[in-house]
């Protein structure tokens, strides 16, 4: 164990020696803090909404039937009282309520203001403000399609944002940058260091020597396992106290999640650089393989919703979209571990068999 603790003590004056590498640790999250959170627009179709009808009406019946014919929207569930709004939504499921009150035909039909209420998800505020300008349109044109151009306006639409009712942009690109930053900074470090011990050829000196492999492998990834944690907690103070983030959430398992979420990005990291022999080799894989797939099939700028259903398959198999899931899930929703725990197995597989993988490749590299 001392000889183990003195190579990780070595590894971290490596580390600090290296002046390119603390700036792509401690500069690159900056940055993309600053870079990512503008000009993000989204566009989503099929999101899946609730219908909450107290009325059941003709009306109503056809409003929905508008609504799902637009293309924008399908019924992910029926609702039968304001009771089961809220945990609709922390299911993380749905993306829109639409609630028809018990005397809406009445009031339509003898001339009062008939109210329909749409309540959506703001934790991903372009999401929310899209969907309910598209339901807002659709529900108006409904008075002119029926009464005629010329009819009074008696419908009345009133929308909600829940979880971010201010649709601040913090709320959607701070997850997203801190899961890419994490990524991206885990991964190629690791992949680099790697493959400049075997490009320099003293990764065998290292396999001959006291220590198992193991312990070699481990010892290099807790150096960047730390700072990378670091790095993850200055995003979510910058996210929090600059950007006003809330965390409504456990912040202990937050922390816990995100070092999950570290270690597998640091055992992909090994994983690419058990299969490439040059540093340049292993950053541009590490760029290429985690870099587009988390931007485009994370959820963290395009909806998943949107994409098409191959692409939704293989979006399942991306760390990222499973992170920022329960980044938001914690800190903006509340919501504890038996939300986010299906999540959590998910990236602690990924991670095992990583690791595992990346193992056996030096094992046969090195035979």
């Amino acid at each position: 164990m001392k000889r183990f603790l003195a190579f990780v003590k070595k590894e971290f004056f490596h580390i600090l020696r290296d002046r390119r590498t603390l700036l792509i640790l401690f500069g690159l999250p900056f940055v993309q803090v600053l870079l990512f959170g503008f000009a993000l627009s989204n566009e989503i179709k099929n999101a899946n909404i609730a219908i909450l009808d107290n009325d059941k009406s003709l009306h109503t019946q056809q409003i929905t039937a508008r609504l799902l014919s637009s293309g924008y929207f399908q019924v992910y569930q029926n609702l039968s009282s304001y009771k089961e709004i809220d945990q609709t939504f922390r299911k993380g499921v749905i993306k829109m309520v639409v609630v028809f009150p018990a005397q809406f035909s009445y009031d339509y039909e003898h001339g009062r203001t008939a109210q329909i209420q749409i309540i959506a998800d703001a934790s991903e505020q372009n999401t929310a403000i899209s969907l309910t300008s598209y339901a807002s349109a659709i529900i108006q044109s409904y008075t002119t399609s029926v009464a005629g151009p010329i009819a009074p306006m008696y419908l009345d639409v009133y929308t909600r944002m829940v979880f971010n009712p201010e649709l601040k942009g913090a709320f959607v690109f701070v997850p997203g940058v801190m899961t890419l930053v994490l990524l991206l900074v885990s991964a190629m470090m690791t992949s680099v260091t790697i493959a400049r011990e075997k490009e320099m050829g003293t990764m065998e000196v290292l396999f001959v020597s006291p220590l198992s492999q193991w312990q070699i492998i481990l010892g290099k990834v807790i150096p960047y396992l730390a700072l990378s944690f670091v790095n993850g907690c200055v995003i979510l103070i910058l996210g929090v106290f600059l950007l006003g983030l809330p965390m409504n959430g456990n912040l202990l398992l937050l922390l816990l999640e995100t070092l999950l979420f570290i270690f597998l990005a640091l055992s992909i990291g090994v994983f690419i650089s058990s299969l490439t022999d040059s540093q340049l080799v292993a950053m541009f894989a590490s760029m290429v393989i985690m870099l587009l797939p988390t931007i485009f099939l994370s959820g963290f700028i395009f909806p998943i919703e949107s994409m098409p259903k191959g692409l939704q398959v293989i979006s399942n198999i991306i760390p990222a979209k499973y992170f920022i899931r329960i980044v938001k899930n914690i800190m903006i929703k509340g919501i504890g571990m038996k939300a986010v725990a299906l999540d959590t197995l998910v990236l602690a597989a990924m991670a095992l068999f990583f690791i595992g993988l990346s193992i056996r490749n030096l094992k046969t590299h090195l035979a």
